[in-house]
């Protein structure tokens, strides 16, 4: 959710600046200028990497120091069941 909320609000400032409303900045491609789209879309690529990359490293690291799965027979039985000691469903 928030991933896809800021790409949107990178690529949207890309598209979007105008020096009118921000005389700091710079225009978005819809006044004349493209590479401000060319820059957001790589800082939300860049953006995207990084978080991919220490997720995987994180998920690494526990899957070695306590694992991330549970045993084949408590999925077969249920994690409500077994995680939580109670019936998720009663029918």
């Amino acid at each position: 959710v928030h991933g896809v909320g800021g790409t949107w609000g990178a690529l949207a400032t890309g598209l979007f600046a105008s020096t009118a409303i921000n005389a700091g900045g710079g225009n978005g491609l819809f006044f004349g200028n493209p590479q401000l789209l060319a820059l957001q879309a790589g800082a939300a690529g860049a953006t995207a990497a990084y978080a991919f990359v220490v997720t995987w490293v994180l998920f690494k690291i526990l899957d070695k120091a306590m694992g991330l799965r549970v045993a084949d027979e408590d999925e077969v039985m249920g994690l409500d069941l077994t995680q939580h000691g109670e019936a998720g469903y009663n029918w």
